[in-house]
């Protein structure tokens, strides 16, 4: 098992302190504007989101960031299928451009993966830049024999055991494997969704 490593963040006089939370329903419309403003507003066509699409985030692993009473940062975690095997698909990570010397993203990274291994989770896997997330222990290493359904890049398809031997033999196509959204909670997600523009 890889060691997690606990970030300590230095605040500068300047700086506004943070916290981060589980993520609240009054955080949709804030998040989504967060989300839009690092991803585009194409990021819906993404193919991880195909294995978001109508599904709830993992129980307790849908954190938020916040400072003086903003939301700076949000991160999400969901269940998938690695080729059969149980895992966690992490993403997306976003966090406010004025935020991000602050540490905000390694806070959120360290709270999702101490989470996830306190809830029981074995596994974590995800799309994105090895170069950032390799100091949290994620590499390719097990993740070479995996595909996800649309294109994607694959020295960016990344994971990380919680426990050893979690992703040995991972082979084959990740899906979700999620509780579908309720359709109430499917409901108010739209509404806040049409609030928010070029979030349709």
């Amino acid at each position: 098992m890889t060691a997690l490593r606990k970030t300590t963040v230095a605040l500068t006089p300047n700086a506004a302190p943070f916290a981060i939370r589980a993520e609240r329903a009054s955080d949709v419309v804030a998040r989504e504007a967060l989300l839009d403003a690092c991803f585009g507003a194409n990021r819906h066509t993404r193919t991880c989101q195909r294995l978001r699409d109508e599904r709830a985030p993992a129980e307790g692993l849908a954190l938020s960031a916040v400072a003086r009473g903003k939301l700076v940062g949000t991160v999400r975690l969901w269940h998938v299928s690695a080729g059969g095997i149980p895992a966690l698909m992490l993403g997306p990570l976003a966090v406010e451009e004025s935020s991000r010397k602050l540490g905000v993203g390694a806070a959120l990274m360290d709270h999702a993966l101490a989470a996830a291994t306190a809830r029981g989770h074995r596994a974590v896997i995800l799309l994105g830049d090895a170069p950032y997330y390799v100091r949290f222990g994620f590499s390719a290493e097990k993740t070479g024999e995996l595909s996800l359904p649309g294109p994607f890049e694959r020295d960016r398809l990344l994971g990380l055991e919680l426990r050893g031997g979690a992703l040995d033999g991972a082979w084959g196509m990740i899906s979700a494997s999620g509780a579908p959204m309720s359709k109430a909670r499917a409901s108010r997600a739209k509404k806040a969704l049409q609030a928010v523009p070029h979030a349709a």
